[in-house]
């Protein structure tokens, strides 16, 4: 497992003090034991898949997640997100049902949202790894450090972006962001267990597009094919 992948240069440039600081040393050895004994998803050269299709000046959204999926073939470095021919997970299956709810658009067959991060979605797990079968497996070792940057960067860095928080850790990001010229879009989890305890109905995708129209930025189509 790659444990320094290729990351695209804008985000290479503005996490370098990251990628030098002494809990990034400790991150990456515990890695290498990791996937010693163990599998460990998303594969290496996917850890940074987020980042490198969605390039720090293209960023229009940010979807935050938890961490990646721990089944086989499911993880591929996009939040929320399958490969192709795989499954479509029940939280996602409830993000498509709401987005078909809020804008009308039918749920696709793949839960690739990769056409989302081209277009300026940026679909961050605030932990970019795990082992395989055991949710938050690697909480609590590094990464939200790496992450919490990556928010902070933006926040600071660019103006009239949206930031998309589902769920309680990631509503906890909310601190990282200046509310004074930024969006932030809250609600419960898509998951099944909470999904309807207000993630249903809170039409964040039309309200997003909203935000970048009035600003005039280009909205996302969330068409997925």
């Amino acid at each position: 497992m790659e444990i320094h992948p290729v990351i695209e240069e804008s985000w290479a440039n503005a996490l370098q003090p990251q990628f030098q600081a002494p809990w990034f040393a400790m991150l990456k050895q515990f890695l290498l034991e990791e996937k010693k004994h163990h599998t460990v998803y998303p594969p290496g050269n996917a850890i940074f898949a987020a980042f490198n299709h969605t390039p720090v000046d293209r960023v229009k959204v940010v979807i935050l997640g938890q961490d990646p999926y721990h089944g086989p073939g499911q993880a591929h470095g996009l939040c929320f997100s399958v490969p192709d021919g795989i499954p479509i997970p029940p939280s996602l299956q409830n993000i498509f049902r709401e987005l078909e709810s809020d804008l009308g658009i039918k749920a696709p067959r793949s839960g690739n949202l990769t056409a989302w991060a081209r277009q300026g979605v940026l679909l961050l797990n605030a932990t970019l790894t795990v082992r395989a079968g055991q949710a938050a497996s690697h909480q609590g070792k590094g990464w939200e450090n790496f992450t919490d940057a990556a928010i902070r960067y933006l926040s600071d860095h660019r103006e009239h972006l949206v930031f998309i928080l589902w769920g309680s850790p990631a509503g906890e990001k909310a601190r990282l962001i200046d509310h004074s010229k930024h969006l932030v879009l809250r609600s419960v989890h898509p998951s099944p267990l909470s999904a309807y305890r207000g993630f249903f109905g809170c039409r964040h995708f039309s309200a997003a597009n909203a935000w970048l129209e009035k600003h005039h930025i280009e909205p996302v189509s969330w068409v997925l094919t």
